[in-house]
């Protein structure tokens, strides 16, 4: 187990006997700069007045698992910007997606701005001209790996996910790293989102089978875990005290020892790191209003802030004594990114965990919100 001052840094081989090797870090590659699109200059009180002077309205798209996640951002938002509304409509990334395909393909684009998982769309729809070429103020200091070098996407911020467990509840006995959860003390208390559901929690799975074997797989299958739709639904489970350990969820290493929950990271054992990407649509309503929201999201009051303590940007300090999640190769970063544009890969591995722990069940955790999903 670590504390947050020493989470892991060692890559983790593949074993014998895993269906695949894992992906080789990727070659260090020269970055094309792009001069076409200069970064902003203006500061965020300019942009407001001139988001104001728009219309004073914002629609973001925001990949996640319930309604109401994205209301501490809604709320820090209408607090710098009192004059500017913002819906936040919250679903699974994978659902925005193609409402946003749909959405442009009749002419009735909906979001000003995208921020999602499927990392691979943002590529698409640079291809196909839909995004706008933006450089918000401090996209110079955003790691290479988290931004396009045209403009057409950045990241905002840094989601990790691993396993967690209660405290309170594992004693001495806490699993040291992944590879214990198929100890039978945890069998029937261990909740999971579904890995054929989300592919985050997916790509973790993969990880997991790839390091520790399918003979292992096999054992973490008849633990009776309690899947569930949503990657929250482990955090939530463990911290109802209803499960001792959750796994593929997101959470913080600089949380309080008092924390009812605690997420890991066990010294070079795999874990998961991304940044979430958002763009401007071109076709963005309110494109004033767009552009003083990234600001803002990539703004060092907002970076300092994040809940993980680690930020998209290179000029900012993480907090809790954690390194930048760039220097973790456990993290996967860029081998999470090239699975993602490889469908085919993630659409055998999805169908492999459907066998070993059944189809996905259950309503989505955001609720359904159909094609238009707010305006």
């Amino acid at each position: 187990m670590l504390s947050c001052a020493a989470v892991a840094t060692a890559l983790v081989p593949g074993v014998a006997g895993a269906a695949d090797a894992p992906v080789k870090a990727r070659a260090p590659v020269r970055e094309k700069v792009s001069v076409a699109v200069r970064e902003e200059a203006r500061t965020l009180d300019a942009l407001y007045d001139d988001a104001v002077a728009e219309g004073g309205e914002l629609v973001v798209y925001a990949g996640g698992d319930i309604a109401t996640q994205q209301e501490a951002t809604v709320k820090a938002f209408q607090a710098r910007f009192p004059k500017v509304r913002l819906t936040m409509v919250v679903d699974y990334s994978k659902f925005h997606d193609v409402r946003v395909d749909n959405q442009l393909a009749t002419g009735k684009p909906v979001p000003d701005v995208v921020q999602l998982q499927t990392l691979q769309d943002f590529a698409r729809w640079k291809q196909q001209g839909q995004l706008l070429p933006y450089k918000p103020a401090g996209f110079s200091k955003v790691h290479r790996d988290f931004r396009d070098a045209d403009g057409a996407w950045s990241a905002i911020g840094v989601i990790a996910f691993s396993y967690m467990f209660d405290p309170a509840a594992v004693g001495d006995s806490a699993p040291a790293s992944p590879r214990d959860l198929v100890n039978p003390a945890w069998r029937g208390k261990i909740a999971s989102s579904y890995p054929n559901d989300d592919d985050a929690a997916l790509f973790l799975y993969k990880m997991y089978a790839q390091t520790y074997g399918w003979d292992w797989m096999a054992q973490l299958a008849a633990q009776e875990i309690q899947f569930a739709r949503g990657t929250h639904t482990p955090g939530a489970a463990v911290r109802a005290q209803q499960k001792t350990i959750g796994v593929a969820g997101s959470g913080s290493l600089t949380a309080p020892a008092s924390a009812p929950v605690r997420w890991v990271v066990a010294p070079g054992e795999p874990f998961l790191a991304w940044g979430q990407r958002a763009a401007i649509l071109k076709q963005a309503q309110h494109p004033k209003a767009a552009k003083l929201y990234m600001n803002w999201q990539l703004s060092p009051e907002r970076q300092q802030a994040a809940f993980n303590g680690w930020s998209v940007r290179t000029d900012i300090t993480p907090a809790g004594g954690l390194k930048p999640v760039w220097t973790y190769p456990n993290a996967h970063i860029a081998e999470f990114a090239a699975f993602m544009a490889d469908r085919a890969e993630v659409e055998r591995w999805r169908q492999t965990f459907t066998l070993y722990f059944g189809e996905v069940k259950g309503e989505p955790s955001p609720g359904w919100f159909g094609l238009g999903a707010a305006r």
